[in-house]
């Protein structure tokens, strides 16, 4: 049998994981390109929130509040995110771009923020020629702040470059992708650094991060080339007046299911959250489990969550309401702390990692779906995707790193009094403060469901006609 060139071409591109998410728009080639950005991003945050921290704290002798400080400030920058995507949805240029310029810039910032960074952290934790103090501190604010802003400026233009050229139909699966590349990219850098850096030295630290900061230049490069249709502009249309930020927020809060979305992206984010830095010490600490066994814990983690980001694809391209599927993430949220919960009490390793796997696969479903309602949120005057893309970025910035500092200082707190014997003999155990945790967040997701409760509901009344509808149907 002789099959004609489009007929094996189809069957080729079928076979390859989120095939279907490429339009005319976005051929598969360069939606794939453009993902690149997303392992940049993926691998600075391995960089920031894992290799480094521990590095500075053990190695390098930097005191932990200070470890912290510096790991915040990423976070503090977050909401920065929202002005980013406003200014690229208005941006002008003589060409046209408006996403590219954006992509470009904060991969500079990124860029050079890794790059100083390694001498930064030499000259804080006392190797330096000169005795002068407040350089270190200095030059390590100056390179996480770089390596903050640029990490937030890249992937909110980079997300809304991708709802641009993506489709009505094609949106869900295209989230759902840069979702994946995000985890690949952070599974991928953190096995490659962390194998650099097991026989460790400053110059080794000094290449690894440099060399971190090359890669994340080349990828960028690669992503943003021609992603970007040339449209020139007159002198007239650059030279009309911009919209006001603050006019543009109006605009994007009157397209009614704005304001509550981001709250349900803050409020769930940290209820995702707030066991990140603890759920692995909580293995090893009450469970007994060695380091592999709760490396196999992470494993189990990423795992869900990539489950999760196919079968979001799939049922968004159903026509699944996005916030049907953000209520299905909190539900299975809800089941997972609870069998991390009784897994102290009953001594199940097994109950630890069904737990850890669908707190994957909760914050996966979460995730993707709350992208997908910012991406489709409506553009209303002077409010573009940018904006609604920014915002989205800076509440779930915002509330995960929120979280992560409320989590590990509730813990320490909590078992401090515990083993103080202030919350009685029953609770003296180091086992309590992880609990308190963990109950805290099944509280924060019942708060969710409850912000969450009226977009469903209006979309379930408004629903036009009882057939299969498709995203473009829906009526956001």
């Amino acid at each position: 049998m002789i099959f004609k060139a489009s007929a094996l071409k189809q069957l080729s591109t079928s076979l390859l994981p989120f095939s279907d998410a490429a339009s005319d728009e976005l051929p598969l080639g360069q939606l794939l390109r453009l993902s690149l950005f997303q392992i940049s991003v993926g691998m600075a945050s391995v960089m920031l929130l894992g290799t480094l921290n521990r590095i500075m704290i053990v190695e390098l002798n930097i005191a932990a509040m200070l470890v912290a400080a510096m790991i915040a400030i990423p976070v503090l920058v977050a909401p920065f995110r929202a002005l980013v995507g406003f200014k690229s949805d208005t941006y002008r240029s003589a060409i046209g771009w408006k996403r590219i310029p954006y992509l470009w810039f904060g991969t500079m910032w990124q860029f050079g923020g890794l790059a100083i960074m390694p001498m930064a952290l030499l000259v804080l934790s006392g190797d330096r020629a000169l005795d002068v103090d407040w350089a270190g501190y200095v030059g390590a604010g100056l390179a996480f702040l770089l390596t903050g802003v640029g990490m937030h400026m890249t992937q909110t233009a980079g997300l809304a470059l991708a709802a641009d050229r993506a489709t009505d139909e094609t949106r869900p699966k295209v989230v759902a992708l840069l979702y994946v590349m995000f985890l690949v990219g952070m599974a991928i850098s953190a096995v490659i650094i962390g194998t650099l850096l097991r026989d460790y030295s400053a110059l080794r630290l000094v290449q690894v991060i440099q060399g971190t900061a090359v890669v994340t230049l080349i990828l960028n490069l690669i992503a943003l080339w021609k992603q970007e249709k040339v449209a020139p502009m007159t002198k007239a249309e650059r030279a009309a007046p911009r919209p006001f930020f603050r006019d543009a927020w109006d605009d994007l809060v009157k397209g009614g299911d704005a304001g509550r979305l981001l709250a349900v992206v803050f409020l769930g984010t940290m209820a995702f959250n707030m066991q990140d830095v603890l759920l692995e010490p909580y293995g090893g600490e009450i469970l007994g489990l060695s380091v592999s066994a709760t490396t196999l814990m992470t494993a189990a983690w990423a795992g869900g969550a990539l489950v999760a980001f196919g079968l979001a694809a799939r049922w968004l391209s159903k026509g699944m309401d996005p916030f049907r599927m953000c209520a299905r993430g909190i539900l299975v949220g809800l089941a997972a702390f609870c069998f991390v919960i009784f897994s102290a009490p009953m001594d199940s390793p097994t109950l630890f990692y069904i737990g850890a796997t669908l707190i994957g696969f909760g914050g996966g479903l979460f995730g993707v779906a709350t992208l997908t309602a910012a991406m489709t949120l409506p553009t209303i005057g002077t409010a573009g995707r940018g904006l609604a893309l920014g915002a989205w970025g800076a509440a779930q910035a915002t509330g995960a790193g929120l979280s992560i500092f409320i989590g590990g200082t509730m813990r320490d707190l909590v078992n401090h009094a515990a083993g103080n014997g202030m919350l009685g003999e029953a609770l003296a155990t180091p086992t309590t403060g992880y609990s308190v945790v963990y109950h805290t967040e099944i509280g924060l997701l019942f708060i969710t469901l409850i912000v969450l409760g009226p977009l469903v509901r209006v979309r379930a009344m408004t629903s036009e006609s009882s057939a299969k509808l498709q995203l473009a149907d829906f009526p956001t």
